[in-house]
């Protein structure tokens, strides 16, 4: 079936498209949310491939555009974005089960979507709070979930910097545990752009705090993760449906 594009906001990366299963065989939305390390060279498009193969598995799926940095990103306006783009869910129609939502986030994607879980505990007047719709569970595919470390490290040409500045606690999910909500840390064995520490000690960190999270190691490098025709993306694929069972 073609995605139907929805806007939720006037800038040209204020979008999301909505894939609907022909039949559907899972309540609940699945949120792709892609990574690129929070800059403008990559969109959406890495996402479609994700979103199309979980349609196909039978789910819905909201394969999300935000500003990044080079296009009118960075903070707040990114989070500012991912927090309307999910909000936008509740205006998309179709009957859409939306007690059921679970972020799929690759990269940065996997930071903001771990980001976006958590906004229900975030005070109304804060960016990204008061969320008009819940996340119920997130699979973070070799996600930024440790920022102070990506910051020490300087990864991608110091981008976490360049996204937040010297306060990376202010979106740092490592700075708002336990999140509340199930979350597996999916890790791809050969990555070599989010080293696997980044899983890694967000997982410790979230089980030390009372919180529910996993580490689950896959083959292949960081882009395996989003190519549906490997390993590395099935696992991710059967722990996002599991999820949407659960939830």
């Amino acid at each position: 079936m073609i995605p139907q594009r929805y806007s939720y906001g006037p800038d040209p990366s204020q979008w999301a498209d909505l894939h609907l299963p022909d039949e559907p065989d899972q309540a609940g939305v699945v949120v792709v949310i892609h990574g690129g390390y929070w800059r403008s060279t990559y969109g959406a498009e890495l996402g479609a491939p994700l979103a199309r193969d979980l349609a196909a598995h039978g789910v819905a799926a909201w394969n999300l555009e935000y500003r990044r940095m080079g296009n009118g990103g960075g903070w707040p306006e990114t989070f500012l974005d991912v927090a309307a783009g999910i909000d936008a869910l509740a205006a998309a129609g179709h009957g859409l089960d939306l007690a059921r939502v679970v972020v799929l986030g690759h990269s940065a994607g996997g930071h903001l979507g771990v980001w976006a879980a958590g906004r229900g505990a975030f005070p109304t007047t804060a960016v990204g709070g008061g969320p008009a719709v819940a996340v119920s569970g997130v699979v973070s595919q070799s996600g930024l979930l440790n920022l102070a470390e990506a910051q020490r490290l300087g990864l991608s040409n110091r981008a976490v910097t360049a996204l937040l500045g010297r306060d990376v606690a202010r979106a740092d999910p490592m700075a708002a545990l336990p999140l509340g909500v199930p979350l597996y840390a999916v890790q791809a064995a050969d990555d070599d752009d989010v080293p696997a520490s980044q899983s890694r000690s967000y997982v410790a960190a979230a089980v030390a705090a009372g919180g529910t999270a996993e580490f689950i190691s896959v083959p292949g490098d960081h882009y395996a993760l989003i190519d549906p025709g490997s390993r590395a993306w099935a696992v991710c694929r059967d722990l996002v449906l599991g999820l949407l069972a659960r939830a």
